[in-house]
């Protein structure tokens, strides 16, 4: 017959399990799946199932077989489809079918089963493990509980005769048992989840490019992981067994700062914080920032950190920093030519409103000239990107050549000569009519080239007027000129033929295509 425990057990069970007075039928049946998904996984975390034999837990089955009297201890667990043994003692066989198992009904009913007579009890007298060679006759089974309530099967003991029922006290002494087999898995599992978390931790330090670190001043020992390789190269573990090995990585100029850094921090017990480059064997010269503080144990404390790869930081750093100082002198040549254009407009304007004009037509093409700037790196400038500023304040005026890289301020030097060829075009040239236009070509000499030279042609054609050399130099014949000449160093040749006005400008070849 089978023998169920002492109502003090039954009433620890959860109600849940003991019936389902005022229950929906399905409700019960998805609350019954839900706790075996939940079963599952708890058994999952814990890694045990198909391990190899381990003494901790032979131990157990061995002592609890001696005590109990009986040839059969068994640590089973029970996943979807079978039961396994993690220990059994007096039994060759590793595993059975779920079907088969005794401990199915300690997992499903969540209390301990006894039954001291197997043949007696319908739910085991056809088993195979009752009616072969087995020849089970008595069961005693206690839960085994994991953490979280979830149990994952059961320590039992199991003998070919039949048996009077357990006592109070020799129950209670097997769910102590039951305790110790759980305490030992939950070593193991939290063993598997320490290991795993710093195996996450490690392969994390490797990717983010950090490496962590701990030194012992007293020793000089030093310790590393993570992205070690990246930092330091690939003998780091080598060079960086001890802090003086560390040193001789760090580059010369940076050694001695960094030396009195660490000294401070280890005399004062400070925190440890630094910038310095690294003589990295496969990567070369790179930037490190290292932060560490004290680990204080009771008989010692650790310098304990990370070192971050900044190399990027650095150069980025570096960068912003050339690109303001680019920024500023541009800003001053800037407003030193906008500067020289007030001034001498001033002296050439014939009134207020001409004064406005022609300043405001400057300035126009100064920003025409930032226009082109501001799209590219703010150092250099494409000649389309301007000729296609020019093209669209002055529609007529085409344009062909090989596209060139212009420096700052060959850019503003040209913007500014376009723009009082183009202004003059349209009040006293071939813009002036609607049929005029004007053309404009450039060519650089090939590579090589003994006195390598720029050429640029502006023709203008079909103008209303009739084309002469103006009585007087204009300030804008002098702006160009000074350009030209001044800024860019080369020479303008203008001819007022009957068609219409041709400037040739002729340069040295100092741009590059782009």
């Amino acid at each position: 017959m089978a023998e169920r425990f002492p109502e003090h057990i039954s009433d620890a069970v959860p109600a849940a399990s003991r019936g389902s007075e005022g229950r929906n039928l399905s409700d019960e049946g998805d609350e019954a799946a839900r706790a075996e998904r939940l079963r599952l996984s708890t058994l999952r975390e814990y890694r045990i199932m198909d391990t190899p034999p381990e003494l901790a837990f032979d131990r157990v089955t061995k002592m609890v077989a001696d005590l109990y009297g009986v040839p059969i201890a068994l640590v089973s667990l029970v996943d979807d489809c079978r039961q396994w043994f993690k220990s059994a003692y007096g039994l060759d066989t590793t595993e059975t079918p779920r079907e088969m198992s005794f401990c199915q009904y300690v997992i499903a009913e969540e209390q301990p089963l006894v039954v001291t007579d197997v043949l007696g009890d319908p739910r085991f007298q056809d088993n195979p493990l009752v009616t072969g060679d087995l020849h089970i006759r008595f069961y005693a089974g206690v839960p085994l509980r994991a953490y979280n309530g979830a149990i994952l099967g059961s320590l039992c003991v199991i003998d070919r005769e039949e048996r009077v029922a357990l006592t109070d006290v020799e129950l209670s002494r097997l769910e102590d048992f039951a305790g110790i087999i759980m305490a030992e898995a939950d070593l193991r599992r939290i063993g598997a989840e320490r290991d795993e978390a710093r195996r996450t931790l490690e392969r994390a330090l490797d990717f983010s490019g950090i490496a962590s670190w701990q030194y012992d001043p007293r020793t000089d020992r030093l310790r590393t992981q993570g992205a070690g390789t990246e930092l330091w190269g690939s003998e780091f573990q080598t060079m960086l067994a001890t802090g003086n090995g560390f040193f001789d990585l760090v580059h010369q100029d940076d050694r001695s700062a960094l030396r009195e850094i660490l000294k401070e921090a280890i005399a004062n017990g400070t925190p440890y914080a630094a910038e310095y480059r690294v003589l990295n064997p496969e990567r070369g010269v790179r930037w490190n920032a290292v932060r560490g503080d004290w680990d204080v144990r009771s008989d010692d404390a650790m310098l304990t950190g990370v070192s971050i790869d900044i190399t990027e930081q650095k150069s980025r750093q570096e960068n912003a920093n050339l690109l303001m100082r680019e920024l500023h002198h541009r800003m001053r040549n800037l407003f030193a030519t906008v500067s020289a254009i007030i001034s001498l407009t001033r002296h050439a304007a014939r009134d207020v409103d001409d004064y406005v004009e022609r300043i405001s037509s400057r300035l126009d093409a100064l920003n025409r000239a930032q226009n082109v700037l501001l799209s590219a790196n703010f150092m250099t400038g494409s000649m389309h990107a301007l000729m296609r500023e020019v093209e669209a304040a002055f529609p007529r005026v085409r344009w062909s050549g090989p596209d060139l890289l212009l420096p700052e301020n060959a850019l503003v030097a040209m913007a500014l000569v376009f723009n009082e060829l183009s202004t003059n075009a349209v009040k006293h040239g071939a813009l002036t009519g609607d049929d005029g236009r004007v053309d404009v070509k450039w060519s650089q000499d090939d590579e090589g080239a003994e006195a390598r030279m720029f050429h640029m042609t502006w023709t203008e054609t079909g103008g209303d007027g009739q084309v002469s050399a103006p009585d007087r130099t204009s300030f804008g014949t002098l702006l160009m000129e000074r350009s030209v000449r001044n800024n860019l160093g080369g020479t303008i040749e203008r001819h007022w033929l009957p068609t219409g006005l041709v400037v040739d400008i002729a340069l040295p070849a100092r741009w590059r295509d782009a």
